[in-house]
C-alpha cells in the first residue's frame, strides 16, 4: 500500500470519522448492579449539590431527574421543598444530609436520591459544545446507607441544547434503577 493509495486514503478517512464520532460521545459510569425499586415505593428526591459556578443549576438537574423517575413508573416521588428566591445569586441556607434524610423519613420515603452537579455549561471555543457532569446516589432511608450510585459526564455537539444533553446524561445514569411491579397486593380485574 503506497502512502497515496485509495485503500490507505479510505482507511484514514474511516479512522478520522471514527475519531470525530467519539469526540461527541459520553463517558458514563454505571454501577455493577442495578437497584430494583417497587413502583409504589415512596421515593424522595433531595436537593442536589451544585459544584459548578452556574447559579441554580442543581434545580434544573433535579427537575429533570424527578420527571425521569416518574416516567420510569415510580408513583410516589416527593421532592424536598426549597425556597424560590428572587435573586439567583443569593445563596440559600445550606441543609445537611442528616436534615434532608430526616425530612425523607417524615415523608414516609423508603428511598432518597441525592447527588452533585459537577459540570453544566457550554464549553468555550468555536463550537461551544454543551457539557454535563453529574453524580447520583440512592440511600435506604431507614438506615441512611447508600445502596446505589452512578456518575458520568457527557458532551454534545455545538448545535445541541445544554438541557437536552443534561437530560440524556441523567437518563443514562438512571438506567441503573429498575422499577418493578407494586409491592401492595393489587387485585386483578376479571
Amino acid at each position: 500500500m503506497t502512502p497515496s493509495s485509495p485503500t490507505r486514503r479510505a482507511a484514514l478517512g474511516v479512522a478520522g470519522a471514527a475519531a470525530l464520532l467519539l469526540a461527541g460521545c459520553a463517558v458514563t459510569a454505571l454501577p455493577g448492579q442495578s437497584l430494583t425499586v417497587p413502583a409504589d415505593a415512596r421515593f424522595a428526591v433531595l436537593p442536589l449539590s451544585n459544584a459548578t459556578d452556574v447559579p441554580l443549576v442543581e434545580r434544573r438537574a433535579q427537575a429533570i431527574t424527578v420527571s425521569l423517575l416518574q416516567q420510569k413508573g415510580l408513583r410516589e416521588v416527593v421532592v424536598y421543598p426549597q425556597k424560590a428566591g428572587d435573586n439567583p445569586l443569593e445563596a440559600e441556607p445550606a441543609v445537611t444530609s442528616a436534615q434532608t434524610l430526616a425530612w425523607a423519613r417524615q415523608q414516609g420515603a423508603r428511598y432518597a436520591l441525592s447527588g452533585t452537579v459537577t459540570e453544566w455549561r457550554y464549553k468555550t471555543g468555536v463550537d461551544s459544545e454543551p457539557a454535563v457532569g453529574i453524580t447520583l446516589q440512592v440511600a435506604d432511608v431507614s438506615s441512611g446507607q447508600v445502596i446505589w450510585s452512578a456518575s458520568g459526564g457527557r458532551s454534545g455537539w455545538g448545535y445541541q441544547a445544554l438541557a437536552a444533553v443534561g437530560q440524556s446524561q441523567i437518563e443514562s445514569l438512571l438506567r441503573g434503577i429498575r422499577v418493578s411491579a407494586p409491592t401492595a397486593g393489587v387485585a386483578a380485574k376479571p
